[in-house]
């Protein structure tokens, strides 16, 4: 393992502050700084930057502050404090977007499947705000897809794995042929071949609803913050980005 360097510290602290903060006060933390759908009353202009420093859980934040720690390291000593912060928080935010997104079609696609089926827009409006519908529609509208749509408005998305991902795949596309060990699978397995491969489980996970690794993972703000990290360090390897201009 490699020195931590200032700016991760001091991200890992503030995630830290924030998850003690956030056992003192749950419900509150949760609704005022967690990502809530844009269309849900609790949603808030400053959730999307706010929600990468809040955590469901002790291994939620092992694992974020873990990844930050190995791979965010290598990459603020390459590029510097500045340019590893907009790196950071641009990957967190375009994971907040894809997030976003993702779950505006999820939950108007039903919206519409539900018209369709017959029901007005009263009564999918009592859906979202009960939960309970008629049965009779699972003829036309499947029960998964309608807990799909409650789900989208209602679950807020927390955590900094968006922007872990975006720096992951920074790392991989700067230091490819670094030897990287799964926890569970103690092969040493390059960069290049581990995170294409973390990224297919992802994906797989987003379109099929079934995650190997638990359930309430938001495998699309992963992906969001993962394209919008290759982009940025794709571009930047390219082009030989002038480090200095950061200073």
């Amino acid at each position: 393992m490699g020195r931590i360097t200032e700016t991760v510290k001091a991200l890992i602290i503030i995630n830290v502050l924030f998850f003690v903060g956030k056992m003192m006060m749950p419900d509150a933390a949760d609704k005022l700084l967690a990502l809530y759908y844009f269309e849900n009353p609790n949603f808030h202009f400053w959730q999307p930057l706010t929600h990468m420093f809040m955590h469901g859980g002790v291994s939620h934040i092992l694992f974020n502050m873990f990844g930050l720690y190995m791979f965010g390291s290598p990459l603020e000593a390459r590029w510097g404090r500045n340019k590893f912060l907009f790196f950071y928080f641009s990957a967190g935010l375009g994971a907040a977007l894809i997030h976003s997104l993702v779950g505006y079609y999820q939950f108007h696609s039903v919206f519409e499947s539900l018209l369709q089926a017959g029901l007005n827009e009263t009564q999918v409006n009592n859906i979202i705000a009960t939960g309970s519908y008629d049965t009779s529609i699972l003829s036309s509208v499947s029960a998964d897809k309608i807990q799909s749509f409650y789900e989208a408005y209602y679950t807020p998305a927390v955590g900094a794995s968006g922007a872990i991902y975006g720096v992951l795949v920074a790392f991989g596309l700067m230091y490819p042929n670094m030897e990287l060990m799964l926890i569970f699978l103690p092969i040493p397995i390059k960069a290049k071949y581990f995170i294409p491969v973390l990224l297919l489980f992802d994906l797989f996970s987003g379109l099929t609803g079934f995650s190997l690794f638990g359930q309430n993972i938001a495998n699309w703000a992963h992906l969001g913050g993962a394209l919008f990290g290759f982009i940025m360090a794709y571009y930047w390897k390219k082009n030989s980005f002038n480090d200095s201009r950061w200073n």
